[in-house]
């Protein structure tokens, strides 16, 4: 059955977005989250910096680049070096290294934003769109109060989820899954199943408040 489609309302000031972003799907999909699929491939635990190349210009970066704040007005994007890898419509930003393979974890503090994005994206993602719109892009969405599961412009409801203070992220790339991690249980809430080629970076969408970052961690053995 499909569901309810929302059209993004946002407005654009000197190319600043200035209103909030909620994304509809047009249709239902199947985003597994079964964990069978899920491989025993390791890789050095990543540790990554957000990138401010990417940024767009109503983010700012903090706490020697590991968090990012959404700042409504932000910079006139003339202010901004102008560069290939930066965001230009959308509050999007990159983690600053790229992963080819392994299996992968961080987390995420959330806890002072009510409507953001995160997950991964390929490094060579177009940058006139928003993560979790396109095939290139595989992200837990957090808005109105409500989690979702985003790829390719596809959204599944994620249920029992809650806002919790603090998230994580779990990469197995030869496996082909992203998975949301409840960092007090130690357990998976939800995984999406996708085909990863080339370079992935972290990546996140911010329209409210601050998001941290906490990366260069083990993954929790019950994940195992």
């Amino acid at each position: 059955m499909a569901l309810h489609a929302s059209v993004t309302h946002f407005s654009r000031l000197t190319g600043r977005i200035i209103g909030s972003l909620s994304v509809k799907c047009t249709r239902n999909t199947t985003l597994p989250a079964t964990m069978r699929y899920i491989s025993r491939s390791t890789g050095n635990s990543i540790q990554f910096r957000l990138d401010e190349r990417t940024a767009h210009s109503s983010l700012d970066l903090f706490k020697k680049d590991t968090g990012v704040i959404y700042r409504m007005l932000g910079l006139d994007p003339s202010n901004v070096q102008d560069n290939p890898e930066r965001f230009r419509d959308w509050a999007v930003v990159f983690g600053s290294e790229k992963i080819t393979g392994g299996r992968h974890y961080w987390e995420v503090t959330v806890k002072k934003s009510q409507e953001f994005r995160l997950g991964v994206a390929e490094a060579k993602m177009a940058r006139e769109d928003c993560v979790g719109t396109n095939a290139a892009s595989w992200v837990f969405g957090y808005a109105q109060r409500k989690w979702s599961a985003m790829t390719s412009n596809k959204m599944v409801p994620l249920q029992l989820v809650g806002k919790p203070e603090r998230v994580g992220v779990l990469l197995d790339y030869e496996a082909g899954l992203l998975a949301l991690v409840d960092t007090e249980r130690h357990k998976i809430i939800h995984s999406i199943r996708g085909r990863f080629r080339g370079p992935l970076c972290p990546a996140f969408g911010l329209w409210d408040g601050e998001l941290l970052t906490h990366s260069g961690l083990e993954e929790p053995e019950s994940l195992v």
